[in-house]
C-alpha cells in the first residue's frame, strides 16, 4: 500500500476523493444558478449542519459550478474578529474591476466602483490595500448613510447591475455565516430581498451551524421566503460505503465488509471522520483487502489525531465554567440534553446556567434543536470529553 497514493484527504475543507450523498444539494444549486441568470426568481441557499459534515467542501464545489455557469464569485469566511463590511469590500472591489475589464469600463461598472467608494467611506474604513487606481469619485447619496441595513442593499444593486450590463451574474458564498451579528445578518437578508424585487443576477449561498435558520428568522421574519435551509447531515449507510469504496477502486484495493461496517459505526457516517479513518486504514494496511483488524489498529491512531487536532483546539478555547458545562452534558450520554438535567449534573440551579449556555452557543459549541434542549455542534465531542477529559475542570 503506497502511502503517497493514499486517496483519502482528511482536513478542514479538503475535497474528498468521492463527494457522496450530496447530489440533491448540488442539483438545487444548478437550478438556482440557472434561474437567477435568466432573471427568474429562486430562493438562495443557506446550508446548515454540524461540524464535519462537509459544508465547506460543498461551498468550494458550488464555486466551481458557478464559474462553469459564467458567474463571478466571491467566497469569504465569517469570523468573530472582522465584520461583514470589511470582509466584503475588498472582494467586491476585485469583482467590479473584473467586470470593468469585461465591458471595457462600462457605465454600470464605473458607477459600482463609485458606490463602493461611498460605502467604504461611510463606514470609516481605511482604503489601505483597496486603493482605487481609477479616477472615480464616490457616488454621493448612494450606500453612504453609515447604516449597513440601508447601504448594503444599495451596494448589492450597483454590483448586480454592473454584472447584468456585462451579461454576467454574481454568486456570493459565505462560510460560518452564523458568526455575523444581528445587524449584519439583517443587512444581508434585506440585500437579497432587494435582489428578488429587482430580479437582478446575484445569489447568496451561505453555510453555518443549525442555529442559522433561527437567527435568520429572528433577524427578518420574511427570511424563510427568501432562502432555502437544506440540512447537511451525516451520510447514510450506502453513501458512506461509496465514499470509502470508490476512491480505492482505482488502485485495485477493497475493504472487507466488516471493516466498512466498523468504520461507519465509529464515524456515524460523518464525512470528515470517514476521511480520517479511511486515511489511516490505508496507511496501516499491508495489502488489499483492508480488514476489520486493520480498522481496530488504526482507530487508536485516529482518535489520538482527532483528540489533538480536531477536538482539543475547540476545547482549549473555553473557560473552566464552559468546560464543566460540556462535561456535564457528556456525562448524561444522550443525543440531546435538557437544561434541567445539566443543572442537576452540575449541582446548580437552572437559572445560574444562562450566561454559560449563551456563551457556548455564541462560540459555536452547542445549539438548541428544540426549546429547553441542547446538543453538541461537533459530532463525537461527547466521546472525546469522556475519553480525554474524564474529570470536571478545576
Amino acid at each position: 500500500m503506497d502511502k503517497i497514493k493514499n486517496p483519502f484527504s482528511p482536513g478542514a475543507g479538503s475535497p474528498p476523493p468521492e463527494l457522496a450523498g450530496r447530489d440533491d444539494i448540488l442539483e438545487s444549486v444548478r437550478i438556482l444558478l440557472g434561474r437567477v441568470k435568466v432573471k427568474r426568481p429562486e430562493k438562495s441557499l443557506l446550508l446548515t449542519g454540524l461540524r464535519g459534515v462537509g459544508k465547506t467542501v460543498l461551498l468550494n464545489e458550488i464555486v466551481k459550478l458557478a464559474i462553469a455557469n459564467d458567474y463571478r464569485t466571491i467566497l469569504i469566511e465569517a469570523h468573530e474578529d472582522k465584520g461583514l463590511a470589511r470582509l466584503l469590500a475588498p472582494q467586491l472591489r476585485r469583482l467590479l474591476f473584473e467586470l470593468d475589464r469585461l465591458k471595457g469600463f462600462g457605465e454600470k461598472a464605473k458607477r459600482g466602483i463609485g458606490v463602493l467608494k461611498s460605502f467604504i467611506g461611510s463606514l470609516k474604513m481605511s482604503y489601505g490595500d483597496m486603493e482605487f487606481s481609477l479616477d472615480i469619485d464616490p457616488e454621493r447619496g448612494a450606500a453612504d448613510s453609515g447604516d449597513l441595513e440601508v447601504d448594503l442593499p444599495e451596494l448589492f444593486v450597483a454590483v448586480a447591475e454592473a454584472a447584468d450590463e456585462c451579461g454576467s451574474a454574481v454568486a456570493i458564498l459565505i462560510d460560518e455565516i452564523q458568526y455575523f451579528n444581528t445587524k449584519e445578518l439583517s443587512a444581508l437578508i434585506m440585500a437579497m430581498h432587494r435582489m428578488q424585487q429587482r430580479q437582478l443576477p446575484l445569489v447568496l449561498i451561505g453555510a453555518g451551524l443549525p442555529i442559522l435558520p433561527g437567527l435568520a428568522g429572528e433577524s427578518k421574519s420574511y427570511a424563510e421566503r427568501l432562502f432555502q435551509f437544506p440540512n447537511i447531515g451525516p451520510l447514510n449507510d450506502a453513501d458512506a460505503r461509496k465514499a470509502l469504496r470508490d476512491p480505492v477502486k482505482e488502485y485495485r484495493v477493497e475493504f472487507q465488509d466488516e471493516a466498512l461496517q466498523e468504520i461507519i459505526r465509529l464515524t456515524r457516517g460523518y464525512p470528515y471522520f470517514l476521511q480520517e479513518w479511511g486515511y489511516q486504514a490505508w496507511n496501516h494496511s499491508e495489502a488489499s483487502p483492508i480488514t476489520y483488524k486493520t480498522i481496530q489498529e488504526a482507530t487508536t491512531i485516529v482518535r489520538g489525531r482527532l483528540d489533538e487536532n480536531f477536538f482539543r483546539v475547540r476545547f482549549d478555547r473555553l473557560t473552566p465554567k464552559e468546560k464543566n458545562f460540556l462535561r456535564a452534558m457528556a456525562n448524561l450520554r444522550t443525543e440531546t440534553y435538557r437544561s434541567g438535567d445539566i443543572a442537576n449534573e452540575l449541582g446548580q440551579k437552572i437559572t445560574m446556567l444562562g450566561p454559560v449556555r449563551a456563551s457556548l452557543i455564541k462560540k459555536g459549541m452547542v445549539y438548541s434543536p428544540a426549546h429547553g434542549e441542547l446538543a453538541f455542534t461537533v459530532p463525537l465531542f461527547d466521546e472525546f470529553m469522556r475519553r480525554a477529559i474524564p474529570e470536571f475542570c478545576k
